[in-house]
């Protein structure tokens, strides 16, 4: 058996089911999904068992007495034909077999031809005018002779096989099986369109025949002699007149064999001479036609020849429906082989016009269609063909009332399918809003047609109906999902929870609308499916939300009850955001000012908000352990989790974005508030979280590094705490207040609240960074002492080493532990506290020149030291008052100034930077690569810009060399041990 599809597309059972669902009629507000395929009505198109065997009867009479060849893509044997029958009709092999043998015990039909002569074309012109005067073309009067000559086959087996024979229709055929067609007279081109019945018994051996004569009409000789004007037209008069008078002239004939021809056959024939003396004799339009008469099945006999059609239509498109789905595929609208041989051989040989049977295929198809699943697609083709045909006198009484009621019932079921389009288009499946559009096209298409505006002249405008539906559909969709929702414990908690979930599936629903279905319904019907859906559906929401927050606001707002409410009052801005404008709707909307009826819960949401960030902080403080996230990243893990939190009050603050200005600035104010007390609260857990794990440590280097962590956690906090006016939109929220504020306010309290977070943040970070560089100055204060006692036979370079090693250990780890703002603080109080030092033990040692000239080279060195090739501290933060007079009374024992070098001093000589460029480490680093550093005074180099030395300096500046601290260089014997980090 020949397959009908070929690569179906297949559908989950689920899904087919889903499908078959959705058409059923629809008679109350049930959701069609909840329902079973066994729910559904028996279908209407289901026959009798009397009807079927009438049915089936006349069925095996048509594969029975099949006649003429099969038509391109039919099937050929007749016993698949009567298999595809008995699957069809659901027949037992027992059942089918007695049928069979019933039929072909009934009495044969009347076999006969259906001939249509049309037309012809470029005949001769056998008029003595057309001999006359050679250069017009002359015309003929031709008729034609037709019949069939039974018992004689016809010379050679191709199918229009032809032999030449003149007048076989006139002298060979009976006068009473002879037809004639009129006479088209003055033509070459006669056009005829005349149609004639003629019986056969045995379609092997008979031949159907037409010869074309012209008429020849009497004519005086007075006036052929007057046509003449050559001796041709003479030659023609004298062999005229030996001619009968009356006699015809042949032109041609064409003979086919009836067994050669299919049941349906429409084309040029060409007409044969008798002779060659005129070969080319032009051609002639024939349409055949193979049909029956007195048909013996009851269901001819009793039934009109277009019922019967239409009952076998239906039965077989049926069958083919049912056999796709239960291979769990669609029917695409295609018939297979057997059903199109089968209903082509039926309506064949009843003789159905091609109007008739356009008219059962919208029947049974219309039928079909509100009973099984296929596309509604297949319904457009006898739409158009009834159209294209329509004339209504053609139908009887009968028939125009049967077509009047397809009509009503298509429309009223294709609108209770636009009804609950959400349901019987799902989204979910691929091709539902080609379906969608496809069921629009057909109702379009209907309705535009000549007869629907014949026989339902009162039926409104199809826009107009579609509009009201899918107004309607969408309330009983919202009574439909309000009441999926309903929760199974009664409760304001579950009532609202229900609530929330019902304005989000509208929400789903107008995203739906707005992007998929509202593009269908305006290309199609120029219908804004959206903007109606959307003012229905917030009316409705907001009648029922309106009701939950008045009950609501009776009692207190539970900490479940707020956070319900909240989600609720987001989802409404969401819906809110969805509004078409003013020019899609008259009037304000039933949502407009809905913020309102929330404003008794916007306390318990704002203090919800810094309760559950509490919990995040703390809970994130006792899970740090101080350690940095990683190489590159050091603050600790709490930090992260706070500007996590920070970052979700943000958007809790975008999310609730309350419409009334003066309420909004209160309510931005609580949460700056909130924020900058969670900051100080966080500075106070993660310094107490410091001390705790720093308890009983031994080792004193792990506690260093603990404090490290916590002030670069401050120092990250800060910046957070920064963008706070870009987070909340601060400048934003100044436009919209600015005509209910007095000028000023918002500064003054918002920026002013900010501040003082930020300074208390910076005490803190300050604190921390003091408490480290006071771990440092007491070894700093203990190695200059022993660099002032060292006994006088070390060398300078030697007696400063311990003090540089010190800082080489101490500066390295802190540059890797803290961050750089907080690295330049701490380098700062060193600095200051160092200068200090230096400046007592100067004071102290006045009377030794040993002391003061170690003093000195330490000076130097740690001057350098701190710089750092400019990644340290700046000369201006490097020259202080206090540099300066260390450098000049005290330890030079002189009194020439010194003065920072002016910005934009770059040059240096090609040995110092050489010398500069081998000095160089890895960025921000510390330390020595050797174990010598200078100590003594810094050969052939200018420390600090010096614009007259004084002869008690013993360092004078290098010729040509660059008077700032970017040129410094030490004596050649110490390049390579000098200490220098880099940021």
């Amino acid at each position: 058996m020949a397959t009908p599809l070929s690569h179906p597309q297949r559908r989950p059972p689920l899904l087919r089911q889903a499908i078959k669902i959705r058409r059923r009629r629809v008679r109350d507000l049930q959701d069609p999904l909840a329902q079973t395929a066994q729910e559904l009505e028996p279908p209407s198109h289901h026959l009798s068992p009397e009807e079927r065997a009438l049915l089936y009867e006349e069925a095996l009479y048509s594969v029975l007495h099949r006649l003429g060849q099969p038509e391109p893509g039919h099937v050929r044997d007749a016993s698949e034909l009567l298999r595809y029958l008995q699957e069809a009709f659901h027949m037992e092999p027992e059942e089918h077999q007695q049928m069979l043998q019933q039929v072909q015990k009934l009495e044969k039909p009347i076999f006969c031809l259906k001939a249509t002569v049309k037309q012809a074309k470029g005949i001769l012109g056998k008029d003595v005018s057309a001999l006359s005067f050679p250069s017009s073309p002359g015309f003929s009067d031709p008729y034609c002779l037709l019949g069939i000559e039974q018992g004689v086959g016809v010379q050679g087996g191709s199918p229009g096989s032809r032999h030449r024979q003149k007048a076989v229709v006139r002298y060979t055929i009976p006068e009473e099986q002879t037809h004639r067609t009129q006479v088209i007279t003055q033509t070459l081109n006669p056009v005829w369109e005349e149609t004639f019945i003629l019986e056969f018994e045995d379609i092997s051996n008979s031949s159907f025949h037409l010869d074309m004569w012209d008429m020849d009409t009497v004519e005086s000789v007075r006036q052929k002699l007057g046509e003449l004007t050559d001796l041709h037209g003479l030659r023609r008069i004298f062999k005229e007149a030996r001619k009968d008078k009356g006699q015809d002239d042949f032109l041609g004939n064409v003979v086919v064999r009836l067994q050669d021809l299919r049941c349906r056959e429409d084309q040029w024939y060409p007409l044969e001479p008798c002779t060659e003396t005129y070969p080319d004799r032009g051609q002639c339009h024939l349409q055949f036609q193979l049909i029956h008469k007195r048909r013996a099945p009851a269901a001819s006999r009793s039934q009109p020849s277009y019922t019967v059609h239409l009952h076998l239509l239906q039965q077989l498109v049926s069958h083919e429906v049912t056999r796709h789905q239960a291979g769990s595929t669609s029917w695409d609208g295609s018939l297979s082989p057997q059903a199109a041989t089968i209903l082509f051989l039926h309506a064949t040989q009843k003789d159905l016009s091609d109007f008739h049977q356009s008219l059962a295929q919208w029947l049974a198809y219309s039928r079909l269609y509100q009973s099984l699943e296929f596309p509604s697609s297949c319904l457009l083709h006898p739409i158009t063909s009834i159209e294209y045909q329509w004339i209504q006198g053609r139908l009887k009484g009968e028939q125009l009332d049967e077509l009047t009621a397809s009509f009503g019932k298509l429309l009223a079921y294709g609108l209770s399918l636009l009804r609950q389009f959400r349901s019987v288009f799902p989204l979910s499946v691929p091709d539902s809003p080609a379906r969608l559009q496809s069921l629009l096209r057909v109702l379009v298409q209907m309705c535009k047609m000549k007869a629907f505006g014949e026989l339902c002249p009162d039926s409104p405008p199809l826009p107009r109906l579609v509009t009201e539906t899918l107004r309607t559909g969408t309330v009983q969709w919202f009574h439909l999902k309000q009441q999926h929702h309903q929760p199974m414990v009664q409760g304001m908690l579950e009532a609202g929870r229900a609530l929330l979930s019902l304005v989000q599936d509208i929400i789903g629903d107008l995203h739906q609308c707005q992007h998929t279905w509202n593009k269908i319904f305006q290309n199609t019907l120029k219908i804004d499916l959206f903007s109606m859906a959307f003012l229905e559906l917030q009316w409705l929401v907001a009648k029922r939300v309106q009701d939950h927050t008045a009950a609501v606001a009776g009692s207190p707002v539970s900490p479940e009850m707020g956070e319900s409410l909240f989600q609720l009052y987001v989802s409404l801005k969401q819906l809110c955001q969805l509004d078409p404008g003013p020019a899609e709707r008259d009037g304000v909307l039933a949502l407009d000012g809905f913020h309102r009826w929330f404003q008794p819960a916007v306390p318990s949401w704002l203090q919800k908000t810094y309760s559950v960030a509490l919990a995040r902080v703390q809970r994130a403080v006792q899970m740090d352990e101080l350690v940095p996230l990683n190489e590159l990243t050091k603050h600790s893990t709490s930090a992260v989790d706070l500007s996590t939190c920070f970052a979700q009050i943000s958007h809790t603050a975008r999310q609730l974005d309350w419409p009334d200005p003066e309420e909004a600035f209160m309510i931005t104010v609580k949460f700056v508030e909130d924020t900058c007390r969670l900051a100080l609260v966080y500075c106070s857990l993660i310094k107490a979280r410091a001390r705790e794990l720093s308890a009983g440590q031994k080792d004193q280097g792990q506690a260093a590094n603990m404090l490290c962590v916590v002030v670069n956690d401050m120092e990250q906090l800060r910046l957070v705490i920064g963008k706070l006016p870009t987070q909340l939109a601060w400048e934003a929220l100044e436009q919209r207040v600015g005509a209910v504020l007095e000028q000023g306010q918002l500064q003054h309290t918002l920026h002013a609240q900010l501040q003082g977070t930020l300074a208390g943040l910076g005490h803190e970070i300050r604190t921390g960074v003091r408490t480290l560089a006071k771990q440092l100055e007491v070894g700093i204060a203990k190695h200059i002492q022993k660099l002032v006692g060292l006994k006088e036979s070390v060398l300078p370079e030697d007696a400063i080493l311990p003090l540089m090693r010190f800082l080489e250990v101490k500066l390295c780890y802190l540059n890797t532990n803290l961050v750089q703002e907080n690295f330049s603080s701490l380098l700062t109080l060193l600095w200051t506290y160092t200068l200090t030092v230096l400046m007592e033990g100067a004071a102290s040692q006045r009377s030794c020149p040993l002391a003061s000239s170690r003093l000195k080279t330490a000076l130097q060195n740690l001057e350098i030291c701190f710089y750092a090739e400019g990644c340290g501290l700046p000369p201006a933060a490097l020259h202080t008052d206090t540099f300066q007079l260390c450098l000049g009374p005290r330890l030079c024992r002189g009194t020439w100034s010194c003065r920072p070098l002016p910005a934009g001093s770059s040059s240096r000589s090609t040995s110092a930077t050489a010398s500069s460029s081998r000095w160089k480490r890895p960025p921000r680093s510390w330390g020595l690569s050797q174990s010598r550093l200078p100590t003594a005074p810094l050969s052939r180099s200018c420390v600090w810009n010096c614009s007259a030395p004084p002869a008690c300096c013993p360092w004078t500046p290098m010729p040509g060399c660059s008077r700032s601290l970017q040129a410094i260089r030490v004596h050649p014997k110490y390049e390579r041990h000098h200490p220098v980090w880099r940021a």
